[in-house]
Formats: structure tokens, C-alpha cells, sequence
């Protein structure tokens, strides 16, 4: 059922985030499109015959910045143009990403939202105006994902504004009379009746320490936009369910407005039974367990397309319409579902392993292997309850033997600090407090 809403919901979707211009970077945006993705590398993998040797023998003698490297949820890349740093990407012929297609899943958000409004459009405009306002919670001005799902959003719902031909995905503050230059009114003709839609406010969720995607910060800012326009908002909007679910259990519940995140967590799919309106499943499932994955082929010297796109020896496969991978990019990027009240009940459980690739390898020729991988934010909401649960089940099933690191969220130092043995270890999974930062990890393998 999961693949099938997929890749009917692709299907349908208009190419219109492609003025983003955003570049694949998580959480927890991409410029990847259908035109550019390949779903194996058995053909073009240099990585696995490069690195055979070296892989197979003991790694500790092989030299740090030679040793497999996997980026994940967080891309390489310039946070302020989207850029692709392929230099980080590139970094050795064993150095990957794996995220999951940002605009494929924030065009899947706005549609999301845009058909619940057609559908309720009898009662979703709470005070009669004929105007649907909408409130967006942003997560991080210079993440990637972040701005696809702002821009997904807008241009959904008819209120996106282009600059330089790119839409802007910057925030409003307040827009009470629809004056913003950031974004403009849209219209919607729903039963012979045209409504407006207007983005009445929207913020970057930053606290005081600088914190990004913060959760109580979406909290205290629903309450200031509840006081100030009332029940003029009709829709929540917000890039993650950590924030949205912070205004569902503030407010939205409360006043029966339906609030919409991304993420799939297990709250928010659970919520959805309560009145929470959707969200996205980024198929954490399929992305934890490419992130482990690559690692353990580059560490076992073999194709990297295997037991991914290429059946393995216990039967592990992945199919072309959960995932893809971007040679040019050297990226996999896992796709999106919409999760809403006709298929919440499926999503229930967000940490189960995905069944087809849940089968144990043999540790008589897939040797243990050590691995440090950390967390930007320990208390990142989908990556802390979502995602590294589905990596402690797969580094079982991978023979990996992984050490997790929770960060900050505000400095890479309290990461990279707490590297100062690389030598101990075989490979790397690294996630960025920002994009930008690759160097604060390669600079440690380089030494």
C-alpha cells in the first residue's frame, strides 16, 4: 500500500518546486529530479574496485581518510545557495550520502495540504471570511529541507512569491493584510466559490542558544499568533512534526485546526487519529538502513549496489520506488509518502525495519566491523526517535558494532570533539549541525 501511494502521489505532482533551486542537503532540500536518478551502480561503482584490497584486510591499517564515509540527513552543501559540495561528497572513492528526495516530499506536503482544504472547504474557513490563513513554522532558514518544504508549501498553495527565479522561502513575520513581499495572496475555486489563501505569519523555530527546528519555540509562537489573528488561522503548516506537534498539543487540538508536519513520527502519526491533519514519511526505514549499508559494502570490498539495488546472499533487495541513487551526486535518496487519515494506521509503528531488507547477514563473511556515526541534536525529534532506533536494529543485522554520538545542535566542536580517536575505528557516519561544515569532520581523517 506504502508503495503504491507513492508512486501515485509522484505521479500527479507538477514540477513546480522546480524554482526552488534547492539542492538535496534532511533533517529533521533536494534539486534532484526524476530526469537525473539511476537506481543501481552495479555499472559505474569505481568505490567498490578501488577500495577492494583495502577493505577486505584489516582496516586498522588502513589510513583515516581512506576509510568508508557515509554523510546522512544533512548534505554537504553551501547553506545559502544549496550548492553541492562535492569535495565532501567526494572525499574518498568509499565517501556516499544518504538522505531522501526533499522536493519530491515537500511537493507531496503542499499537495497534502491543499487537498484536505478542497476537501473541508465547506467548513475549514473558521470565521467566515473567505479567507484561509495559514500559519508556517519554519525549521531552519539555511537547511536545505527546510527551504524545499517552505517553498513546497507556498507554492502549493498559491502563495508563492519568485526572486531571481527562485521562490522565496523566506520567513514573513506577520501578514495580516497580505501586503508581504515574501509571499502573496493565492485563490482557490472550490464548488463554484473562490477563496483566498494568505500566509498570516511564519518564522524560523531558533531559541535562544540557537537551536534550529526547535519544538518550543513553535509551541510559544503559536500561542503570539493565536492572540494576535485568532480564529482567522484555519491551517498549521510547519517543515517537521517536532514543531507541529508541539502547536497540535498547545493549541491546534484544542481548537480543532488541522496542523500538518513532516516526518511521520510516531506521535504525529498517532495524533492524525486526534485531528492532527498529516505528514510525511520520509521512509526513514529505507534511509537507516542504506546508511549502514554502504558502509558495510565499502567494508567488505564488494559492489555498493549490493543488497540495495542488487540482491544480497540473505535476499536483501530494495525496489525502484522506495529509492534512488544519484551517481553524479553520489547520493541515495529514499522517497516520500503522504501519511494521512485513510493510511495513518500503517505508519503506526516508526521504527520497524523494512521488511525487505530485514534479513541477517552472516558474520563468518561479513566480519564485525566498528563504525562511529553521531546525531547533530540528541534531541532531535525524528533523528533521536525515529531514526537511530531503526540504525540500532540494523548495525545487528549488519554485523556493525556502532558507537552513537548525540550533539548539541548548535556547534560541531561538541561532536568532532568527541572524535579524537579515528584510528579506533572502520568507517564514519557523519550528520552536520549545518551543510556547511564538512571540513570540521574531514579535517579530523586527514590528520
Amino acid at each position: 500500500m506504502k508503495k503504491v501511494l507513492a508512486l501515485t502521489l509522484a505521479a500527479t505532482m507538477a514540477l513546480g518546486m522546480a524554482a526552488c533551486s534547492v539542492s538535496n542537503a534532511n533533517n529533521p532540500g533536494t534539486q534532484s529530479s526524476s530526469s537525473s536518478k539511476t537506481s543501481s551502480v552495479s555499472e559505474t561503482s569505481q568505490a567498490s574496485e578501488t577500495s577492494e584490497t583495502a577493505s577486505t584486510s584489516d582496516t586498522t591499517n588502513v589510513a583515516n581518510k581512506d576509510k568508508p564515509l557515509v554523510w546522512f540527513n544533512r548534505q554537504p552543501s553551501n547553506s545559502s545557495t544549496g550548492e553541492l559540495d562535492m569535495s565532501a561528497l567526494s572525499f574518498n572513492d568509499n565517501t556516499y550520502y544518504v538522505g531522501f528526495d526533499a522536493n519530491q516530499g515537500a511537493e507531496l506536503q503542499g499537495t497534502m495540504i491543499l487537498d484536505y482544504i478542497k476537501a473541508n472547504a465547506d467548513t475549514i474557513d473558521r470565521n467566515g471570511d473567505g479567507i484561509i490563513g495559514y500559519v508556517l513554522a519554519i525549521g531552519d532558514i539555511g537547511h536545505n529541507d527546510s527551504i524545499a518544504r517552505t517553498c513546497g508549501v507556498r507554492n502549493a498553495l498559491g502563495t508563492a512569491v519568485e526572486t531571481n527565479g527562485s521562490i522565496n522561502s523566506e520567513p514573513v513575520g506577520t501578514n495580516a493584510d497580505g501586503k508581504a513581499t515574501a509571499v502573496k495572496d493565492g485563490t482557490l475555486e472550490v464548488n463554484g466559490k473562490t477563496y483566498t489563501i494568505r500566509e498570516l505569519a511564519s518564522q524560523e523555530m531558533k531559541n535562544s542558544a540557537g537551536a534550529t527546528w526547535d519544538a518550543a519555540t513553535a509551541g510559544n509562537a503559536i500561542g503570539t499568533w493565536a492572540s494576535s489573528f485568532g480564529d482567522q488561522i484555519d491551517v498549521i503548516a510547519s517543515n517537521n512534526d517536532g514543531m507541529g506537534m508541539s502547536m497540535f498539543n498547545s493549541w491546534s487540538k484544542e481548537n480543532k485546526v488541522p496542523t500538518f508536519g513532516y516526518d511521520a513520527n510516531a506521535d504525529a502519526v498517532a495524533a492524525i487519529a486526534e485531528g492532527y491533519g498529516g505528514t510525511i514519511s520520509q521512509h526513514a526505514d529505507v534511509q537507516a538502513y542504506l546508511t549502514l549499508r554502504v558502509l558495510r559494502n565499502s567494508l567488505d570490498g564488494v559492489d555498493i549496489d549490493t543488497g540495495i539495488g542488487t540482491a544480497d546472499e540473505a535476499g536483501n533487495v530494495l525496489s525502484e520506488d522506495v529509492y534512488y541513487y544519484n551517481e553524479e551526486e553520489r547520493s541515495y535518496y529514499a522517497l516520500n509518502v503522504a501519511v494521512t487519515a485513510d493510511n495513518y494506521e500503517e505508519f503506526m509503528d516508526s521504527t520497524k525495519v523494512y521488511e525487505p531488507v530485514s534479513n541477517q547477514l552472516d558474520e563468518s563473511t561479513h566480519a564485525s566491523k566498528k563504525v562511529w556515526l553521531n546525531i547533530y541534536n540528541a534531541a532531535d525529534n525524528f533523528l533521536s526517535a525515529t531514526y537511530q532506533p531503526l540504525l540500532q536494529k540494523y548495525d545487528d543485522l549488519l554485523n556493525l558494532q556502532v558507537e552513537y554520538i548525540g550533539g548539541d545542535g548548535q556547534t560541531e566542536a561538541n561532536i568532532t570533539n568527541r572524535l579524537s580517536n579515528p584510528s579506533d575505528y572502520d568507517a564514519f557516519a557523519f550528520n552536520m549541525v549545518k551543510t556547511d561544515n564538512s571540513a570540521s569532520y574531514t579535517a579530523l581523517l586527514n590528520q
